[in-house]
């Protein structure tokens, strides 16, 4: 298994999704993958606004979460869209 990070997160949901069209799950299972992620990304949220609140810096495992999917996700085609941004 992968460690938690954004991008392992958003194949958890689009593979959810997916096994719910072609009726491998029932929807209720997929809508409780759906709230406990949810639930990681609220957490995440809070710890973010505590940070900014305090004046201190991000802690690690926040940083670590958002930059291996940065790393993972990003494509050369998503760069170039970035880049126009």
């Amino acid at each position: 298994m992968t460690g938690l990070s954004a991008t392992a997160l958003k194949n958890v949901l689009w593979d959810t999704l997916n096994d719910i069209k072609s009726n491998k799950i029932l929807p209720s299972h997929g809508d409780a993958i759906a709230s406990q992620a949810r639930e990681i990304l609220r957490t995440v949220k809070v710890q973010l606004q505590i940070v900014a609140a305090a004046k201190r810096h991000v802690p690690s495992d926040v940083v670590d979460f958002a930059e291996r999917a940065t790393i993972i996700d990003a494509t050369p085609r998503r760069r170039r869209i970035a880049a126009k941004k």
